[in-house]
């Protein structure tokens, strides 16, 4: 049976595991929500965590923890808060952490649950007795001092998603860039014929239809950081409505730095704060940007697994890398199961869009959005993924894959689009009724134009150059 201790809050005593950093609200909240066993990621929570540094780093040098209010600490008091803020950051109390993402909408029992576990860790810390009720470092008066889960929530939010942009998303998009812009330099001489409307067009390079890869995610890694950047400014100082009440008129613009300072991105001070406690447009915005980043790996990885198709009944121009059987009854069949993931992991992305928009629209009445911890979660789980996702697209398909030569090749002589390149010399009605007459009797345009005399052979052999075609000329 597990040992419990009680714990006292302004609705009463509560009754906690032994073991827990948390306390009563914490509990209150495990006990009220009882609903998808999903807590709040742990990215979020370390964001949190070094919100509450920053925070206490400022209320430190604007005197405040050492002052004249309610228990004021000493100095091995502040540095312990300070230190244990930082363990939550760093991801070592990640088990402590049981409330679920269906709560409170705007986030105060995972506000609370990180200040109690900041107070008493930080007891501990200073010497204490973390199962007293008198806490040498308080969860409200302290850990929370000049805040309100109105501001710190939403902070931390933007916190944590500029920051996972930052450190996992980007480099993925750098380095699938650079894998692709590779295979374009390497395929530069494939030649293979062109298609749209998945039907036969004039002829490329296969190096340049992933150069046209390269520079959708060229353009991903633009719009990551446009996400990235929609949420710089930081809410933090508003506390309850936006007013500021009860924080010193420079907390905000401290905590920008202090946070700036940690994690190298230019957080700022909010410019309006009744506008950034009261809506979330700008995480709306970021996570549009994403769902585009989004759209784009699944428009990369089904051209890619369009491509690889077959490989005797397909296109099969690239050959993809064979990573598992791919059923149970067809022997020695292969499937591009890293295509396939990438497509279901993004349309996920996708969906968690339309998340984000319905809970910034309609989640932000008056001063507050009461939306926010499922934002969080969500806005998250589609970073991870689509960062993630990247990685294992580029380890087990990209790097492996390989041109096939013989069958981009093949493919060009025998397509009807060849007539293109003799609009300029026998006119486009013509170039149409050799075309139909190519098919009809199975033959290739070169060899029924051979056949008609339709062009003396030296002018038809430089009109039908696939090479010729695959670059603009006089």
């Amino acid at each position: 049976m597990t040992e419990m201790r009680t714990e006292r809050d302004s609705m009463g005593t509560v009754e906690v595991p032994a073991d827990a950093y948390y306390g009563a609200q914490t509990q209150r909240a495990v006990e009220n929500f009882p609903i998808s066993g999903w807590q709040l990621p742990g990215t979020m929570i370390s964001a949190m965590g070094l919100v509450k540094y920053a925070c206490g780093v400022a209320n430190r040098d604007l005197g405040k923890l050492t002052g004249t209010g309610k228990q004021p600490l000493n100095n091995d008091q502040v540095t312990a808060l300070l230190d244990a803020a930082l363990e939550v950051a760093d991801g070592k109390l990640l088990g402590q952490f049981p409330v679920d993402v269906f709560q409170t909408g705007s986030g105060t029992s995972s506000n609370m649950n990180i200040n109690e576990v900041i107070s008493n860790r930080a007891t501990e810390l200073a010497g204490g007795d973390r199962m007293s009720e008198q806490k040498l470092v308080h969860p409200n008066d302290h850990v929370n001092m000049g805040q309100s889960t109105n501001d710190t929530f939403p902070t931390a939010i933007h916190v944590a998603v500029a920051n996972t942009i930052e450190t996992s998303l980007l480099p993925a998009l750098q380095r699938l860039h650079k894998a692709l812009s590779e295979k374009a330099e390497q395929w530069d001489r494939v030649i293979k014929i062109g298609r749209t409307h998945l039907m036969d067009a004039t002829p490329l390079r296969l190096g340049q239809e992933f150069g046209g890869f390269a520079r959708q995610i060229e353009l991903s890694i633009q719009r990551a950081q446009a996400a990235r950047d929609a949420v710089l400014e930081l809410p933090v100082g508003g506390t309850a409505v936006g007013s500021g009440i009860n924080t010193h008129p420079e907390f905000g613009s401290r905590v920008a730095a202090v946070l700036a300072e940690k994690t190298g991105i230019p957080f700022v001070d909010a410019v309006n704060h009744f506008e950034a406690n009261a809506q979330r447009d700008a995480l709306v915005q970021s996570h549009g940007d994403l769902k585009t980043v989004a759209q784009t790996l699944f428009n990369l990885a089904n051209n890619i697994r369009w491509l690889g198709s077959g490989p005797r009944c397909g296109f099969y121009e690239v050959a993809l890398p064979s990573r598992q059987p791919g059923s149970s009854i067809m022997p020695g069949k292969v499937n591009p199961v890293m295509c396939e993931s990438m497509m279901q992991l993004t349309a996920r992305v996708m969906g968690n869009d339309t998340c984000i928009t319905v809970s910034g629209a309609a989640g932000g009445n008056f001063q507050l959005n009461i939306m926010m911890p499922v934002m969080a979660h969500t806005a998250l789980e589609s970073i991870h993924l689509l960062a993630s996702g990247v990685e294992a697209f580029i380890d087990f398909c990209i790097d492996g894959m390989e041109a096939n030569e013989q069958a981009c090749e093949a493919s060009v002589e025998q397509s009807l689009s060849m007539c293109t390149s003799l609009n300029p010399l026998i006119g486009y009605e013509m170039a149409a009724k050799l075309a139909k007459e190519a098919f009809a009797s199975g033959q290739t345009i070169r060899e029924l134009c051979l056949e008609k005399g339709i062009l003396p052979e030296e002018t038809l052999s430089e009109a039908l150059d696939p090479w010729r075609m695959t670059e603009p000329h006089e």
